[in-house]
């Protein structure tokens, strides 16, 4: 905690990018797909593009940009700095540079985007077949296991080729593919579609029985598989490091966690809503429908828009109790163990707060599966009167704490009902929540005080950075 809040960020001012995961040098037009990209942009008749590249892949942005121009004659414009997460189509950024369409490359999480058309590039890193299959056969040894293969998208070009080789010997397994449209369609009662993969489940009897393999290094990705499909026997294998292992996360101390989470929602009073995306479809809808169900539950909310979240950043606002991040199904699920305050998602808020919700063991990660119509949705129950409200006792304080809904058609106190004497001329002024929490701060920042301060000519300040001013060496000499 005190390393999140009191570094003084040296590590990040001398750090040096490397790429990491960068293509061949030579391999430029197979790596990044630069004739399907050109296809995709004559076909579309743009004449401004944006390319997004994550972290690692930054240092091929002006080659694959010049040669993209050369191909297509039109305008590129490299987005080097995301808004949010480097898996999501940063559209905002896009529309800044007037861009017509995103090529987006690297690792993605296939959020449906709303406005601009887009095509996935993923960058094809190459896969070990032979020990990758060599490891399908070491973690399932009877022939007649039935098995769901997932892949991280960076490799899914390769995965035909696996199948190919497994499906003669393992009747049962399943292969998943990649589906970069939205996601969010009808299926038939004998396929899954979701995270943007597609794979039929009727043949195996449905998922209950199944075990996962995913190809692919440990992370969000997976991370959110496990939680989603989490009476699911996982396994894996890195491409990386050439090992397969079945996966050692206890999910249930995961999902745990997470439900002491929902309890500490259940406990709050003020509530900020964290916006972590503005690309994916639906992002405006949920922020509403989090709005009316806090409003609902008798809880104050507030939404937030900051960027990335990080500790520093939140700890701004103390007043807030608990936040709910919207954001894609892939950094929905962020660690808070190093934020002032936890952090919980969508459906975990929804859970807190709505009394129609149980839990039946099914997590959802997606916060589209919680709006109208969509296959997880559950309709608040109507108000019951404070009289008939079934107590509740906080697991966590031990307290006693309101578990009714508010009357969505009970009058609501107009704003200018918060009244208060501001001076003696007897002026009204409107006392918000937040700013009666700011007025019982110890600390409240800088102060004006006009007229009290003395005024002084100015003065040529130190130059350099706050860690190393340029005149720092000379007055310890």
């Amino acid at each position: 905690m005190a390393t999140a809040f009191s570094s003084d960020g040296e590590a990040a001012l001398r750090r040096e990018l490397g790429p990491a995961a960068a293509a061949p040098r030579g391999d430029l037009d197979g790596f990044y797909e630069m004739g399907r990209a050109a296809a995709f942009v004559h076909g579309g008749g743009f004449r401004k593009v944006a390319l997004q590249f994550p972290d690692e892949l930054l240092a091929d942005a002006a080659a694959v940009a010049a040669r993209m121009e050369a191909a297509t004659g039109a305008e590129m414009y490299v987005l080097g700095d995301t808004t949010y997460g480097s898996c999501c189509v940063d559209e905002v950024a896009a529309e800044h540079a007037g861009a017509e369409a995103v090529l987006h490359y690297g690792p993605a999480c296939l959020s449906p985007c709303r406005k601009l058309p887009v095509l996935h590039i993923f960058g094809q890193q190459p896969l070990d077949i032979g020990r990758c299959t060599e490891a399908f056969r070491e973690l399932y040894p009877d022939r007649q296991s039935r098995v769901v293969v997932l892949s991280d998208v960076i490799y899914a070009h390769a995965m035909g080729e696996v199948e190919q080789q497994l499906s003669p010997e393992y009747p049962n397994v399943v292969f998943s593919r990649v589906v970069c449209e939205d996601s969010t369609g009808p299926t038939s009662p004998g396929e899954v579609r979701q995270f943007g993969r597609q794979f039929p489940v009727e043949a195996l009897g449905g998922l209950q029985d199944c075990a996962m393999f995913y190809v692919g290094a440990e992370g969000l990705a997976l991370t959110s598989f496990m939680l989603t499909w989490n009476r699911c026997l996982f396994s894996s294998f890195d491409p990386a490091t050439g090992c397969g292992r079945r996966e050692t996360l206890n999910v249930n101390r995961a999902l745990m966690r997470r439900l002491y989470l929902v309890e500490r929602a259940r406990d709050a009073r003020v509530v900020g809503i964290l916006v972590g995306t503005l690309g994916v479809a639906g992002y405006l809808t949920v922020l509403q429908h989090l709005r009316e169900l806090l409003r609902r539950a008798g809880k104050r909310s507030y939404t937030l828009a900051v960027g990335k979240p990080n500790p520093a950043k939140l700890a701004n606002f103390l007043e807030v109790d608990i936040f709910v991040l919207v954001a894609c199904a892939q950094n929905t699920l962020l660690d808070s163990s190093e934020f002032y305050r936890p952090i919980v998602t969508p459906y975990e808020l929804e859970l807190a707060c709505n009394p129609a919700r149980e839990w039946t063991g099914n997590y959802f990660t997606d916060f589209r599966d919680l709006l109208p119509g969509a296959c997880a949705h559950v309709d608040l129950p109507p108000a019951v009167p404070a009289a008939e409200a079934i107590p509740d006792v906080s697991l966590i304080t031990g307290e006693m704490r309101a578990a009714q809904l508010c009357d969505p058609l009970a009058p609501q106190l107009p704003p200018s009902t918060a009244l208060a004497c501001r001076d003696q001329t007897r002026a009204l002024a409107e006392i918000s929540p937040a700013a009666s929490f700011l007025e019982s701060r110890s600390w409240r920042g800088l102060e004006q005080q006009l007229g009290q301060t003395p005024v002084s000519k100015a003065v040529q300040g130190r130059r350099g950075i706050a860690i190393a001013y340029e005149d720092e060496g000379r007055e310890h000499s």
